[in-house]
């Protein structure tokens, strides 16, 4: 069965998270990824957080599923020769490199241009145009700058960031979709362009419904905010909320049967209007459907807080699945907490391919996120990452055509492996 992406080759300079990210995700739809590492060394992440010794990460082997490995030594003139050949014979190339490290190289997008004008050249960078254009990010500034560590955390508290990647990996989500639709374009121009994210803006994309809510609090307090039923005054931004929803349905995490014991024994629960008399009946207090103080959402807006503290002496009754079946019974919208040990362990997430078995020769077999994209026509198949220059011979002669005698003379420069010097200290 073809793939999506069948016949795209993508040139990857890409290291650490945003741009494997990114890379992966197009390898998984059947591009053909070639990432490019130094000799020696590779991607910084094979050695980063390392649990069994002298075997590639975790860190690394989930974030470059379905590539090929070159080893290539771009200072070396052999090594900037075949560079050259390789953007010639590739579509898009994939760097999150810092600021101007692409050009210092010698490789402008002019320059790129020049050898092939139907490449596409993709770059995550931290900061778009502006006055922090230069300075390095990473996930965690990322989600600082863009606005969601603000909005994270209790109103009480420090600022907070989120377990979930959405500087990294979110932003390279974005730029994925930003190559496949400049894909498209060249289909009908015949040319190349660029492409840039950056994660400040990424982050900023994803964090949308709070800067809904800024415009908003120069008419009024957010009245879905917990803070308003508790009298407490709002300021000139938008305040962290804790669990309270960031829709116009108010919902929080409640405590479960175990919670003394369990750290993640807990559900979320959304007090839903349409089915506020099915949640009346549920936790046995039948008695608001008609009540006025509770029967209308604009009523329950300021007793939001002792509502949730009384459907929680409910919850705490039952375990979170418990509470999901029966609240889903009624159409009530509720989410158990899971923890990573469950989603590991979750057969639904096996089948689907969301979560993958990996074999891999060195490390053995290991869990994986798998496509979180689904294509009917085109399902996508998880194979292990690459071995560090373990394709070098194979893309050199099957790819860029080198005959066997210039791929000696290419090794033989040093183009692919460490430097003398280098490789002799180590």
């Amino acid at each position: 069965m073809t793939k999506a992406l069948d016949g795209v080759r993508i040139l990857d300079f890409t290291h650490v998270q945003s741009g494997p990210t990114c890379t992966q995700l197009l390898a998984w739809f059947g591009a053909d990824v070639i990432k490019v590492e130094r000799p020696g060394v590779g991607d910084i992440t094979r050695g980063q957080l390392q649990d069994i010794p002298k075997v590639d990460s975790l860190y690394f082997t989930m974030l470059n599923h379905n590539k090929r490995s070159i080893t290539l030594d771009t200072k070396n003139p052999k090594g900037k020769e075949v560079l050259e050949r390789m953007i010639k014979s590739c579509d898009v190339l994939v760097e999150n490199f810092g600021p101007g490290v692409l050009d210092r190289m010698g490789f402008t997008w002019e320059k790129i241009q020049s050898l092939n004008p139907r490449m596409i050249v993709a770059s995550i960078k931290g900061f778009g145009p502006g006055p922090y254009e230069d300075c390095k990010v990473y996930e965690n500034v990322a989600q600082c700058t863009g606005g969601a560590a603000s909005t994270t955390g209790f109103r009480e508290g420090p600022p907070l960031v989120t377990g979930a990647q959405i500087g990294d990996s979110g932003t390279g989500l974005h730029l994925a979709l930003g190559i496949v639709t400049a894909l498209y374009q060249r289909t009908m121009t015949g040319k190349g362009q660029l492409v840039t994210c950056a994660m400040q803006d990424g982050v900023l994309n994803l964090c949308r419904v709070k800067l809904r809510d800024q415009q908003r609090l120069a008419h009024g307090p957010l009245k879905e905010y917990s803070q308003f039923g508790q009298n407490i005054p709002f300021g000139k931004a938008v305040p962290r909320a804790g669990n309270d929803s960031g829709g116009g349905q108010p919902g929080w995490i409640l405590k479960c049967k175990g919670w003394e014991t369990d750290p993640d024994a807990y559900i979320y629960f959304i007090t839903q209007a349409p089915v506020w008399e099915k949640i009346c009946d549920l936790i046995g207090k039948s008695e608001w459907k008609t009540d006025p103080e509770y029967a209308t959402p604009p009523a329950r807006l300021p007793k939001l807080k002792a509502i949730f503290d009384t459907i929680e002496q409910w919850t705490i009754t039952k375990t979170k699945f418990e509470v999901m079946k029966l609240a889903n019974e009624r159409d009530i919208p509720c989410g158990p907490i899971l923890s990573m040990a469950e989603l590991a362990e979750d057969q639904s997430l096996r089948a689907t391919g969301t979560v993958v078995e990996v074999d891999h020769p060195t490390r053995g077999k290991y869990l994986s996120v798998g496509n979180p994209i689904k294509l009917s026509a085109s399902p996508a198949e998880v194979t292990r990452s690459p071995l560090l220059g373990e394709h070098t011979d194979e893309i050199l002669g099957q790819v860029l055509g080198y005959t066997a005698d210039e791929v000696a003379a290419i090794k033989a420069a040093g183009a692919t492996t460490p430097p003398a010097k280098k490789a002799a200290a180590e």
